[in-house]
């Protein structure tokens, strides 16, 4: 039998060339599938997705992916933890992506570019817009951001404080069950700020706030439970002693609750001096919230020590319990 140049017989070339033009005339299956059909996938992987990264290199793997993954019914669904952005990779076209999800309706996306607006890019009227819109969807910690601005007046003069509008914000996140409202709301009433003073009402809120923080630390220490049959004995009373602070001798080395994104990443913008702070500004010393003060003295400071501040009696309470306790020193006892 005679060969080509390359070696190969005509007869086996020609059977290569009848498979190639039979793979050809095969309908692809994939681009029979209806719109509506990848449309709900590529929904499902915006709300699911782990990170941004996954979520966009899914989008490269196909032109149609690329065209859908835009339809508004998939930016609507984007998830926190795809919106999620590290200060550091701050651009024009991830604020594009983010305006392209507020415009599809997306409320996650409307209070992350809301309070970036607001306290990293200093836009104030903006910022505060996109958290209303997601507030009167009742999103709850947008609800609970707009009631620390009115607390502190925010982005304006110490005039333009309502405690009032501040504690009915707070009301209905609270409701809600956002555990930074609860605790604050809990203060507000055991001091009567900005509403009549009810101690017995204040102490309710502020155990629901613990309980709920409780079963969220519980959670999380469970799924970090091996799924071995010799580890389903759950928490020993070490673990529960240390989770309620009842027999710990460090708090300090409890997690935190796990934060907003958007708090990261204000926190972020501001250490890494991405964006300007005016002289003599402070951030909030609780290490999971990231705002900073929008005019001098804006924040309460410890009345013990005075050395830290803090944008909200909530973060105040969660910063005692967590790492403030340990390092508070009395203002008196510097003079001994």
């Amino acid at each position: 039998m005679e060969e080509n140049s390359r070696g190969i017989s005509p007869r086996r070339s020609k059977r290569r060339t009848v498979h190639k033009i039979a793979a050809a005339n095969e309908p692809n299956l994939f681009d029979e599938l209806p719109d509506d059909l990848v449309v709900s996938v590529l929904c499902k992987l915006s709300s699911s997705a782990a990170s941004s990264s996954d979520f966009f290199n899914a989008l490269l793997t196909c032109k149609r992916f690329k065209r859908l993954g835009f339809h508004q019914l998939v930016l609507s669904n984007v998830g926190s933890k795809v919106l999620a952005v590290k200060a550091k990779n701050w651009s024009d076209s991830v604020h594009r992506f983010l305006i392209h999800c507020v415009n599809a309706g997306n409320v996650e996306a409307c209070y992350t570019l809301g309070m970036i607006r607001f306290y990293s890019l200093q836009n104030r009227g903006s910022g505060m817009s996109l958290m209303a819109k997601a507030a009167v969807k009742s999103y709850a910690p947008a609800l609970y951001s707009l009631a620390v601005i009115q607390f502190n007046g925010s982005g304006g003069s110490r005039t333009d404080k309502d405690l009032q509008a501040g504690v009915a914000l707070c009301a209905r996140a609270a409701f809600l069950g956002h555990v930074d409202a609860l605790r604050e709301l809990g203060h507000c009433f055991q001091d009567g700020y900005g509403i009549r003073q009810n101690i017995t009402a204040g102490r309710r809120l502020l155990m629901q706030a613990n309980t709920r923080e409780l079963a969220s630390l519980l959670k999380s220490l469970v799924k970090q439970q091996p799924n071995h049959h010799h580890h389903h004995r759950g928490l020993n009373y070490e673990q529960f002693n240390c989770i309620s602070g009842s027999g710990c001798s460090s708090m300090s080395n409890e997690p935190a609750s796990e934060g907003h994104p958007v708090n990261v990443f204000l926190k972020e913008w501001f250490e890494l001096g991405l964006g300007e702070m005016g002289e003599g500004l402070r951030l909030c010393s609780h290490k999971g919230c990231g705002r900073p003060e929008t005019r001098a003295h804006e924040f309460r400071r410890c009345s013990a020590c005075g050395t830290v501040h803090y944008c909200s009696r909530g973060c105040q309470a969660l910063d005692w319990k967590l790492r403030h306790k340990l390092e508070c020193i009395p203002f008196e006892r510097w003079l001994e």
